[in-house]
């Protein structure tokens, strides 16, 4: 008998010890995870710990982690059962960055400066409150109930959105928040981030310092086929680069996310396995190689390059809530980490409504809003230049012209130019879960 049991209990430690060297790399992206969320979520969003841990971490595995923060330096570190410790510091103006060895405590890094103040304007141009408009097309009560069956009711946990914002002709027409959100909350956009970098280089393409079609130039790609790769096939993530987007595992994504110092390197290195402009495939890489080492060599230095994306178009737009966090090498997360709140995020998407003009200045030409709202040849109307499209009607009851900023886990920015609509919905849940297709269609029927 007492054999048995120590034959047992040896089998058992075997398998533990399997297990943990099986899964201790994928425990350094989980504390990675862990670690920044807590940090963007407390020093950038003013939100409370366990807000953060029972909220954006309150999933498995994430939520096993062990989360310690030191406000005095405004650093979080995250193991899990006291395993592969990961630690984010925040870095006023810059956001969370996640370090690693590369990180040495000390470390100077340029910050952006910011353009500006809210001016003193209503809403979009300003953040005054707006003046009293009645629509008699508008059927409040109806969208009133609408808006309010996409959040959750008390004790459910099925729907999870944060904040729900409908603007119509320029004006807040509904607006609701679930508690602890209101509108000065910056929310991570994720991959709605996406969308804000090609929005740079629609700027750079009006100011005529750059032809997206030229291919990109870079150095190692000159001696085999990736040097015919252009601007824009990045941009239509139509470039035939090597890539695995996939958030349940070790993948490129998340070894890139959580583990690189630079993180557009990584997609540079990779080889082809399609071809130019015929092979679509959604890459976080793609974006972050556009909007780190490619973007930078448009500009004289860093401070240049830091400043342009909130001179030349966050600010610009009025959304002084925006921060576009970097990494370690000091290049903008163009893939994955914007934030704003709720209503900047609605200016954003009225940029697009209203073709690239904002109260008179044209910031990018309208041209570019026509380019990126086109399907990319290979994606069967479902993708444009970094924005989504229902052009091929993956959104069945609504209209075709719709297209949109989209984030992991909800995060969305939606533009109707035939309703003059633009929706935003942010939150932790998104399709199949959260029927996307069932409230853009209700909030459009509120319109007759």
């Amino acid at each position: 008998m007492r054999k048995s049991y120590k034959a047992l209990l040896t089998i058992f430690l075997i398998a533990i010890v399997w297990a943990v060297v099986v899964n201790y790399p994928r425990l350094d992206i989980l504390t990675g995870f862990a670690s920044k969320n807590v940090a963007s979520g407390m020093f950038l969003a003013g939100r409370s710990q366990e807000s953060i841990e029972e909220g954006d971490n309150g999933f498995l595995p994430v939520s096993l982690s062990s989360n310690k923060v030191n406000l005095k330096d405004k650093s979080v570190s995250s193991t899990v059962f006291g395993l592969n410790k990961r630690t984010a510091v925040y870095i006023e103006g810059l956001g969370a960055v996640l370090v690693n060895k590369d990180y040495v405590e000390g470390m100077q890094f340029k910050v952006p400066q910011r353009f500006g103040a809210p001016k003193s304007l209503p809403f979009p141009y300003g953040n005054l409150p707006q003046k009293d408009t009645v629509f008699q097309e508008v059927n409040y009560q109806k969208l009133k109930a609408t808006v309010q069956n996409a959040f959750d009711t008390p004790g459910m946990e099925d729907k999870r959105t944060r904040s729900l914002l409908v603007v119509y002709k320029d004006q807040i027409i509904a607006e609701n928040y679930s508690e602890g959100f209101d509108a000065t909350t910056p929310i991570l956009g994720w991959s709605m981030t996406k969308s804000i970098t090609s929005t740079v280089y629609g700027i750079l393409s009006r100011k005529g310092e750059i032809d997206i079609y030229e291919p990109v130039g870079i150095a190692h790609w000159e001696d085999d086929e990736r040097k015919q790769i252009t601007y824009n096939d990045l941009l239509h993530m139509n470039s035939g680069l090597e890539w695995e987007e996939d958030y349940n595992t070790m993948s490129d994504v998340t070894v890139m996310l959580f583990q690189e110092s630079d993180m557009g390197a990584m997609q540079a290195a990779k080889t082809l396995v399609g071809k130019p402009d015929s092979t679509w495939n959604y890459s976080s890489g793609t974006t972050n190689l556009l909007a780190g080492p490619l973007l930078k060599n448009k500009f004289n230095d860093q401070q240049e390059y830091l400043d342009f994306w909130y001179r030349e178009l966050l600010d610009k737009i009025g959304m002084h809530s925006a921060v576009i966090e970097t990494d370690l090498s000091g290049s903008y997360v163009g893939s994955s980490y914007g934030w704003a709140n709720t209503r900047d995020w609605a200016k954003f998407g009225l940029l697009y409504l209203k073709k690239g003009n904002w109260n008179g200045e044209q910031i990018i030409d309208s041209t570019w809003v026509d380019y990126v709202s086109t399907p990319t040849n290979t994606s069967d109307g479902r993708y444009g230049a970094q924005f989504w499209l229902n052009a091929g009607g993956h959104y069945p009851d609504v209209p075709r012209d719709l297209f949109s900023a989209n984030g992991y886990q909800g995060q969305y920015v939606f533009i109707i130019p035939s309703k003059d609509l633009v929706i935003v919905r942010m939150g932790l849940m998104e399709e199949p879960d959260f029927d996307v297709n069932g409230l853009l269609r209700d909030i459009v029927s509120c319109i007759e």
